[in-house]
Order: C-alpha cells, then sequence, then structure tokens
C-alpha cells in the first residue's frame, strides 16, 4: 500500500513538472518581470513555512530538513528578488550625458 501512494505522489509530481515547464515557456517576455514578482511572493510564503516546520521541535529529522528548506527558500528569495532587480534596470531610460 504504501509503494503505491508513493508511485502515485511521483506520478503527481512528474506531470507537474511537465505542465510548469510548459506553461513557463509560453509566457511571452513582456511578463516575466510581473511573473517573477510573483513568485517571489510564492516563495515567501514557503520561506515563512519553512520557518514554522523548522523552529516545532517535533523532532530531529523535522528540524533538520526544516532548517534544509529554510535554506532553500532564503536562496530562491534572494536570488529571485536579485534576478528582478536587474531586469526592472534594463527598462530604465538611460541618461544623456552632455559633451
Amino acid at each position: 500500500m504504501e509503494c503505491q501512494n508513493f508511485m502515485i505522489l511521483l506520478y503527481i509530481f512528474a506531470l507537474a513538472i511537465f505542465a510548469g515547464y510548459h506553461v513557463i515557456s509560453k509566457v511571452p517576455q513582456l511578463l516575466h518581470t510581473p511573473l517573477m514578482a510573483f513568485t517571489n511572493a510564492i516563495s515567501g510564503i514557503s520561506l515563512v513555512a519553512s520557518l514554522i516546520i523548522a523552529g516545532e521541535g517535533r523532532n530531529t529529522a523535522s528540524s533538520i530538513l526544516g532548517a534544509v528548506a529554510v535554506a532553500a527558500a532564503s536562496v530562491n528569495v534572494v536570488g529571485g528578488f536579485l534576478i528582478t532587480d536587474r531586469m526592472l534596470k534594463m527598462f530604465k531610460k538611460k541618461e544623456k550625458t552632455e559633451a
């Protein structure tokens, strides 16, 4: 029974990867910046959730996995904001220098 549940979860995960790849690859370039901002917000929510899980202290395994989740979500949030900032700088008008 446990193996069957694992196979179902693995199948759902594979479908989510496939669907996510095809949805993101079809996004026009104009929408990439708002989409990045939205995914940064979702990453922030997952960061808060992982902090809660890591801080509960139910057992050692959940604390370790929570700490790993905190590290991964933090890297994702910081990297996402750096990329979004870089993308927004591309849309700013360049100042003309007087010679």
